[in-house]
Parts: structure tokens; C-alpha cells; sequence
């Protein structure tokens, strides 16, 4: 966790003039929705930056940081089989958010970040919709998006295929401070 904060940081350091905006404790949550099973988890271990001057964004989370689901059997699987998180153990986006945003101005806003997003060892170009809520102290982020298992190589058994959908719904829900 701390050599992802310490990234972060290192790919805003360029940029010591603009405003930074991070957070260590975003929420991510996945939903795979197949015809025979629902799975859920969550991670409360997001981090995240934003840097206003020049709208790059960038997240990172633990895979193996994720609770929930409706077994320990199908952690255990979801870490060793399918995503491999000693080998991979992070999922990423890193980016810039395409719209003019003025972070000096509090408001809510609808934008798309444009990035690399990179899961299971495979970067996929994405373009992520996200709820921006701009205060003077904070800035909120909630973000949907989807992950097909094809684009990054997570290969699914046809024995469970009915229970693991071919595409997961992912949300990230962060409030991010200024880096002081």
C-alpha cells in the first residue's frame, strides 16, 4: 500500500505547482453478475490522486484487499485461479480527465477520464464516466465501468462460466483531500 501511495506521488511530483488532491482509503467494489450467481466484494484500501493543474488521474487498489463474496472458496479462487494476485497484485488507472473542469469552482460535475487501466498484468485503453463533486477542501469521485475478462486475460473454466459473469461492474467511490 505504501509503494503505491509512494507512486502515485512520484508520477505527480512533476508538477509541484498545481493543486493535489489524494486519498488512501477510496472504496472499490466489484459485481459479477452471472445466471447462476451473484458475487459482490469490496476494498476500502483505494488510492488515488488528482492533480487539478494538469487533470491527471490515477488510482491503484490491492486485489487481494477485496472482502466479501459468498464463499471463502470462491476468495481463495478469485485470488489464486483467476486473477493470480501474487503475480499481479494491483489493478491501476492511470489518466486524464478529457473535459474542462475548473477545480477552483465548487459544483458538481459529469466528466470522462481517458487512461490506462491495467488489471490481471493486461493495460486496456478506457474511458471512465465519473460524478466529480468539487468543494473547497475536497473532491468526491464516483466512477462505474466495466471490466470484460477477455480484454486482460482472465480466463474463466467452462465448469463455472454459468456462475462468473464475462464481464464485472466495477465502482470506485473516493474523497480526496489536499495534499498538504
Amino acid at each position: 500500500m505504501k509503494n503505491t501511495l509512494l507512486a502515485i506521488c512520484f508520477i505527480f511530483a512533476n508538477y509541484s505547482f498545481s493543486q493535489i488532491f489524494m486519498c488512501k482509503d477510496g472504496k472499490t467494489k466489484f459485481t459479477s453478475e452471472a445466471p447462476l450467481e451473484l458475487i459482490k466484494a469490496e476494498s476500502v484500501k483505494t488510492v488515488g490522486a488528482i492533480d487539478c493543474g494538469n487533470k491527471n488521474v490515477a488510482f491503484s487498489v490491492n486485489v487481494d484487499s477485496f472482502n466479501g463474496f459468498n464463499s471463502g472458496l470462491q476468495k481463495e479462487h478469485f485470488r489464486e485461479n483467476y486473477l493470480e494476485t501474487m503475480k499481479y497484485p494491483n489493478a491501476t488507472f492511470k489518466g486524464k480527465i478529457i473535459e474542462d473542469i475548473d477545480f477552483k469552482k465548487n459544483g458538481t460535475y459529469t466528466v470522462r477520464a481517458k487512461g490506462k487501466f491495467n488489471i490481471h498484468g493486461t493495460e486496456k485503453e478506457k474511458i471512465v464516466k465519473a460524478k466529480i463533486v468539487v468543494t473547497d477542501t475536497e473532491i468526491i469521485i464516483d466512477a462505474n465501468f466495466e471490466v470484460p475478462l477477455e480484454d486482460h486475460n482472465i480466463s474463466v473454466p467452462k465448469v463455472v462460466n454459468q456462475k462468473i459473469a464475462s464481464v464485472i461492474m466495477v465502482s470506485v467511490a473516493a474523497t480526496l483531500k489536499k495534499k498538504s
